[in-house]
């Protein structure tokens, strides 16, 4: 196969001037770009290390279509804006290109841009890989090279990742998860403590995948990450790419998926950002009643402009190629989906077919799942949505948005109101524990116990339990129970798994000194089991968005707060029975009805004493009786733990 001519075998180079005239896009690049169907622009804008005419340098890129004036500045040239002048393209693309030659790799550089009617910037690159550490903003010049040792992970990772494998996800902040200084917010652990501290802890927990609240870099930590200006690097507070690599794939060999928080619905409005990029809305909507977020004090991306969906797209992938994530949750996805999210009558404009969607945003998300599904079969979007909006984990070729799961938003706020109440109210609110399977169905559900419900004064998971200390815990531990047998996905914020008896701080760190104390630790323990339970147990996720794996017992008894499901896999010797007692009254001989299987035993009780439990409610021995011949049903007594769940098999 003939070998790809380089630009240089074509065109002349001016190697006499301090920024050579160079590019990297053939004419099909730039009409993809434009299209919105470029999807690896990682591979070409931003600071690349080339070799031109046996010269090492960086080839540099930038999308500025409203400029009159680009050129590169750093401590290289002492940030001389005259200097380093960038060659726009003669095809009307906006792109502005060349090469230097001897830049170094770790050179710190902004684009100096004359914009729209004279206005004169200095930006970091969209693009870039590596950035300054905040407060500081330049973009850093830096390469991607490493080697990966999880080839074993991604060669099997299509079972781990299947929507058919179990899903528990520990979600983490990682400044807040440990700091070196609890009391220096300044002050952040690095990728490469995390590759050992965190990744033990999820392993020891048995969690199956980690998400990580969003890594990509962000000026203001404030924002959790959530308004991000490197949509194409992790954030330097940590390290620099080859660490953030070494974490993936240290999670990776401990058999741990990594699924990243991705946010292309706005971004922040800081100089050096993305906001009026080249003097006017480049990246967002030029009509603010769609292109700013009066929620967030942000902007919202144009998902009409193909170069912006290129440079989105691009971004998801890049994440999926070049850092092997196994999965994206996706941010926001309400408030691209609605033009009136959050906003008054009179603040937006219906579409042109006067309704409240944005149509352009949801081409954008389904060219977005159909093109990480294509690429990447092995991985999972999630949507963050909180409407009804249907079909948002159906496929794009039914209707669907095309993601793999969607977060049950209603679950959490149901199951949580539930369990919150004095459980002498609990008869009367039985409706809102059993809600959740009538609309279940109607998408692949992961249940978020998130960081969203533990900041803003909504308290902590423990102090949402009524009654004492220790109703409280058994409490928290019947609603783990509940959530790890209910059918779907898992995720539970970090600290939620010991009881944190504060409201999560990103300045500070968890309170790891309550693991002192025996009801905390019990707790932990408890979860780990759970998690246990739930790797173990093939009819807890082999047909878990499915009819078939789910089957209410008995709701009849209202009054005492006893409700029964079963749990089935393909197998039906795997079938589990789930009993839980949500009233502190310990019920003993109580009877349970279920068919198929004469004899049963436990596999799962909250009550343990390791747990923080009585320790003395429980099954050891489980007699079964025959009721119904014809049916093959029969009547199991079984012992009740107060405000505790049972699970049998």
């Amino acid at each position: 196969m003939a070998q790809e001519k380089k630009y240089e075998d074509i065109h002349f180079v001016d190697s006499t001037r301090p920024v050579w005239n160079y590019s990297l896009f053939s004419e099909e690049d730039v009409a993809n770009f434009q299209r919105g169907t470029h999807y690896r622009l990682y591979e070409l804008f931003g600071s690349r290390e080339i070799t031109v005419l046996d010269k090492k340098g960086f080839y540099f890129a930038v999308w500025a279509p409203n400029a009159t004036w680009v050129s590169v500045t750093g401590n290289f040239n002492d940030w001389n804006t005259q200097s380093h002048p960038l060659y726009v393209r003669l095809d009307n693309s906006g792109i502005w290109e060349g090469f230097i030659p001897w830049m170094p790799k770790g050179e710190v550089y902004k684009y100096h841009i004359h914009g729209f009617r004279g206005r004169k910037m200095d930006k970091g690159d969209p693009y870039a890989n590596f950035w300054e550490r905040r407060p500081d903003t330049a973009s850093i010049t830096w390469d991607l090279g490493y080697q990966w040792n999880d080839q074993s992970w991604m060669e099997t990772r299509a079972a781990h990742n299947s929507t058919k494998a179990p899903w528990s996800v520990y979600e983490v902040h990682l400044a807040s998860w440990m700091r070196p200084d609890p009391n220096d917010e300044e002050r952040y652990n690095t990728y490469g403590f995390f590759s050992d501290r965190l990744v033990k802890y999820v392993k020891e927990m048995a969690f199956t995948h980690v998400e990580l609240m969003p890594v990509t870099e962000h000026p203001f930590d404030g924002s959790w990450g959530y308004q991000g200006t490197g949509f194409f690097a992790p954030s330097s507070r940590y390290g620099d790419p080859q660490g953030f690599m070494a974490l993936v794939d240290a999670f990776h060999k401990e058999g741990i998926g990594v699924i990243m928080d991705w946010v292309p619905s706005h971004f922040p409005y800081d100089a050096h950002g993305l906001f009026m990029f080249d003097g006017t809305h480049t990246y967002e909507y030029a009509d603010m009643r769609k292109g700013f977020h009066p929620d967030w004090n942000s902007y919202i991306f144009n998902y009409k402009r193909g170069e912006v969906k290129s440079f989105l797209i691009s971004s998801a992938r890049f994440w999926l190629d070049k850092f092997h994530i196994d999965g994206m949750r996706v941010d926001a996805v309400s408030s691209m989906l609605k033009l009136n999210y959050s906003r008054e009558e009179g603040e937006w404009e219906p579409n042109e077919f006067g309704g409240d969607g944005n149509l352009e945003a949801i081409a954008f998300i389904k060219d977005l799942n159909e093109t990480i599904y294509r690429d990447f079969p092995d991985v999972q979007t999630i949507a963050e949505e909180a409407t009804d909006w249907p079909g948002i984990s159906r496929p794009t070729y039914t209707g669907g948005l095309g993601f793999g799961m969607k977060w049950m938003m209603g679950w959490m706020h149901d199951t949580l109101d539930y369990f919150k109440l004095d459980p002498i109210e609990r008869p009367y609110h039985q409706n809102k524990f059993t809600f959740s399977m009538m609309y279940y169905y109607d998408e692949n559900f992961m249940l978020p116990l998130s960081h969203d419900e533990v900041v803003h004064g909504k308290s902590p998971m423990i102090y949402k339990m009524p009654g004492d200390d220790w109703q409280k815990f058994a409490n928290l531990r019947a609603l783990y129970g509940y959530m790890f047998t209910h059918p779907g996905g898992k995720l539970l914020f970090m600290g939620n798994e010991f009881a944190s008896t504060s409201e999560w701080n990103y300045k500070t760190e968890l309170p790891w000194g309550l693991l002192q104390y025996e009801s905390h630790s019990g707790l932990k323990d408890c979860v780990r089991d759970l998690n246990l339970l739930l790797r173990r147990e093939p009819a807890l996720y082999e047909c878990q968005f499915d009819t078939a794996g789910f089957e209410w017992g008995d709701l009849s008894h209202r009054p005492e707060c006893v409700i029964v499901y079963r749990r089935k896999g393909k197998d039906p010797a795997n079938d589990l029975l789930v009993i839980l007692n949500l009233t502190p009254v310990v019920r003993r001989d109580w009877k349970v009805y279920a068919g198929g299987k004469p004899a049963w035993k436990e596999i799962f009780n909250s009550d343990k004493k390791q747990y923080g439990g009585t320790g003395d409610v429980y099954n050891p021995e489980i007699l079964t009786s025959l009721v119904d011949k014809k049916e093959n049903r029969y009547e199991i007594n079984l012992h009740l733990p107060p405000l505790g769940i049972v699970v049998l098999k």
